[in-house]
């Protein structure tokens, strides 16, 4: 596929500078780009790369000073995207419903989906117009997937669970297993039966391997465009606010609800039944034991306000020398004290405990 410069600049709605004329064929990164490529610079400390990348142009968000062909779009990251889409289509792939799926009697099965081989639907599942199944998915009895929904190959969708439209679940994830609820724990563990559901709203998107177990009673529930990385784990009865995204390997306890537009570094832990507020953001392994405010940046563990947590943590680094400092400092101080002892003993008649003191 090619493309002239000046044409994708009014396909991404940006202002061409230089040669409109430019051919182009491909979408690189910065550093990998060449020739008949168009790359994107999102982030300013990449700016030196534009002084070496070979690329025939580039996607800002404001025109520099320098001989390359640029087109100045709102988010060149965005725009990026979108030209990955538009040069690397997906290839056409089969459609319709093959022989080799089991469809139970009693599913529903719309115009326009199309469901791959080996695929299992239950009785009563519902499978919206346009959705995908694909090889050794399994969606179980009287649970949905919306319009234009893809579930990846050997995605398990349990029984009485609901995804919307335009959701994407990637391989291997399980949607809707047992919450891990247990009486007498580390005694009998009596199992607590998870009679509750998953909801999954419309425009989500759930990474590989992820799993969200169903609620005890109730529902777990992600709302509308939510972003969720491989390998996340969210147990029962959680809620997660719209558009949040959490990275991979975090985990969430139950009960715990999430607000809305909340960025969940890798490898967070949340303990159960708090509160974290809209627009929070989490570090990277942070440990979080207690809610959240609103609009709050934390890490470490046990979590702390951003800016405090880096303030201990340059303190730690310099541990080994405090240590050595504290150690010194403890032998003037005993040193110190057998001077003042010995003083004190010759004010009071004991001339003998000051015969060496200068």
């Amino acid at each position: 596929m090619e493309l002239k410069l000046f044409q994708v600049a009014e396909l991404l709605g940006g202002v061409c500078h230089g040669n409109g004329e430019a051919i182009i064929r491909s979408v690189s990164g910065i550093d990998e780009a060449l020739p008949g490529d168009i790359t994107f610079l999102a982030n300013k400390k990449y700016q030196k790369s534009l002084h070496k990348t070979r690329a025939t142009a580039v996607l800002v968000v404001q025109k520099y000073d320098i001989e390359i062909n640029q087109v100045v779009v709102p988010d060149a990251y965005v725009a990026f995207g979108t030209l990955l889409g538009v040069f690397y289509p997906q290839e056409e792939q089969f459609c319709g419903i093959s022989e080799k799926a089991f469809i139970e009697e009693g599913a529903s099965i719309a115009s326009g989906a199309t469901i791959f081989p080996f695929a299992c639907v239950r009785r009563g599942a519902r499978i919206g117009g346009g959705a995908i199944i694909y090889p050794g998915a399994y969606i179980g009895t009287n649970s949905g997937v919306g319009e234009e929904s893809i579930i990846h190959a050997n995605v398990v969708i349990a029984h009485d669970c609901q995804v919307g439209r335009n959701v994407i679940i990637h391989a291997g994830s399980v949607i809707g297993a047992d919450g891990f609820g247990f009486a007498n724990p580390g005694g009998t563990n009596y199992k607590i039966p998870q009679v509750g559901l998953v909801q999954i709203d419309d425009n989500c998107e759930i990474g590989a391997n992820v799993t969200i177990d169903r609620g005890t009673m109730g529902k777990t529930h992600l709302q509308e465009n939510v972003k969720i990385d491989n390998l996340v784990q969210i147990a029962h009865n959680v809620v997660i606010g719209k558009n949040s995204v959490i990275v991979a390997q975090t985990g969430i306890a139950g009960s715990t609800k999430i607000g809305e537009s909340n960025i969940i570094g890798g490898q967070s832990a949340i303990a159960g039944h708090l509160k974290i507020g809209n627009r929070v953001m989490l570090a990277a392994r942070s440990g979080v034991h207690g809610d959240v405010q609103e609009g709050s940046v934390v890490a470490g563990t046990p979590h702390r306000e951003y800016q405090r947590w880096l303030r201990i943590e340059a303190v730690i680094s310099r541990l080994p020398e405090m240590r050595e400092k504290v150690i010194q400092l403890q032998e003037r101080i005993e040193q110190l004290e057998t001077i003042i002892t010995t003083k004190e003993g010759v004010k009071n008649g004991h001339p003998s405990n000051g015969d060496n003191l200068p």
